[in-house]
């Protein structure tokens, strides 16, 4: 079924492909769409939000992806997507300015990251270790899922903000049927149990109607990308609105980026934020931004949702991810494909992401009990209660069109808390 890494280097016997296995040639097809359709959804939202065509992100998505993958010596099995942080951001710009300001705006934020990134290659990242320790990792990872739960539900249950029993219908049989994928199947089609489930719930939309077809018969087979080129499209202006709002929020998503990185190395039972390291990490998100802004698409960011692909199916293979990224490139080009994808309805993403978002807030608390974190302690008790409110409770802090988002905020105080809080209270010592 595939080809085994044969090195010595470690490699994790819970996974069915680990990161450096390469299926078979069928195989590999199969996974990687798996991985497309997880990511299509909300990479192709993002730039209908702010008026981008989408198949601009889709390609910017994937070339990005492709573009991490070689930064980080392919070995951490991670899609990047259009990214929702800077969404109200772009709003805003697109309204007042159009896309170049935009652009402008995503070239800044990945020029942070790429600072970051040659900054801690200069002075190292051991400070990881006493910043992020397991009682604040794994609640922000918990975080991480859950914070996703009101869109899971939004999508399960509402048509055009309705509440819709018929959608509620479709996504309860899509969970239900992707759950019965995963708990009883066997060989090969144990790995794609969510392409699966996408695929039935799929179907019953059709035969239940709610799955619009108009615009795949309006789309063409071939089409090129809508490309916004940077110096081309474009004479070069400065917007200084586009610098200060877009570039602080680069460091939000690198909270977001790091937390990912997070639930990855607890997937794949490997620390990359030593191998490769988080400098190569962030100068890969950072260029695949770059490269969004210079043809005219959004930031991007690694996806939880393929995250969530991951823990379920346990392929972890970064072939299968490379495959999903020159899979949107060559349907960016391909009208009539996107289309059909673009026409899976809310309900079957919905039903999908009670699952895989439950996974990725599950594999946090794994975090916990295997690093036997101990709640007898007030200040473990305190640093795991503000994160989990704040982060799941969507508070946030604006200014202006800057937002530190719940994930963002949680991260910031929890690290601040066991940074600042002594070990044992007063009533606790002796």
């Amino acid at each position: 079924m595939s080809e085994k890494n044969n090195t010595t280097e470690f490699r994790n016997e819970e996974a069915l492909l680990d990161i450096h296995d390469k299926p078979s040639f069928g195989h590999w097809l199969v996974l990687s769409i798996q991985h497309l359709f997880t990511m299509f959804g909300a990479t192709v939202l993002v730039p209908l939000l702010i008026g981008i065509n989408p198949s601009i992100a889709l390609f910017a998505s994937g070339v990005g992806t492709l573009v991490y993958i070689f930064c980080t010596k392919a070995k951490i099995p991670a899609y990047l997507g259009s990214s929702f942080a800077y969404l109200v951001t772009m709003q805003g710009l697109m309204h007042q300015y159009g896309y170049p300001a935009v652009g402008q705006g995503a070239i800044v934020s990945g020029l942070v990251y790429v600072l970051v990134a040659w900054l801690i290659s200069k002075f190292g990242s051991t400070w990881m270790d006493t910043v992020l320790p397991p009682v604040v990792v794994g609640p922000i990872i918990v975080v991480i899922g859950l914070s996703l739960a009101t869109t899971a539900a939004n999508d399960a249950m509402f048509n055009n903000s309705h509440y819709d029993l018929k959608f509620f219908a479709v996504a309860m049989f899509t969970l239900l049927i992707t759950i019965i994928f995963n708990m009883f199947l066997k060989g090969f089609s144990s790995m794609i149990p969510v392409l699966l489930g996408i695929v039935c719930g799929y179907l019953v939309a059709l035969a239940v109607g709610i799955v619009d077809l108009e615009p795949v018969k309006a789309a063409k087979w071939f089409s090129l990308p809508a490309f916004n080129v940077m110096f081309v499209n474009y004479d070069f202006k400065f917007y200084p609105a586009a610098i200060i709002g877009m570039a602080p929020i680069a460091f939000v998503t690198m909270t977001e980026h790091m937390g990912h990185i997070m639930v990855l190395n607890k997937l794949t039972k490997r620390n990359f934020l030593k191998d490769p390291g988080l400098h190569k990490t962030l100068l890969g998100d950072g260029l695949s931004t770059i490269i969004a802004g210079f043809v005219g698409g959004p930031p991007t960011t690694s996806y939880g949702e393929n995250i969530g692909v991951l823990a379920m199916s346990r392929v972890h293979s970064v072939w299968v991810i490379g495959g999903a990224a020159i899979f949107a490139v060559i349907f960016s080009f391909c009208g009539k494909i996107a289309a059909v994808i673009q026409t899976v309805p809310s309900p079957v993403i919905g039903g999908i992401s009670f699952l895989l978002f439950g996974m990725i807030a599950a594999n946090g608390l794994r975090i916990l009990i295997d690093s036997k974190v101990d709640y007898e302690k007030k200040r473990n008790l305190i640093i795991t209660s503000v994160i989990l409110v704040i982060g799941i409770g969507g508070t946030y802090l604006q200014f202006g069109h800057f937002q530190l988002t719940s994930i963002a905020l949680s991260t910031v105080l929890g690290i601040i808390l066991n940074l600042i809080l002594p070990e044992d209270a007063l009533s606790e010592k002796n």
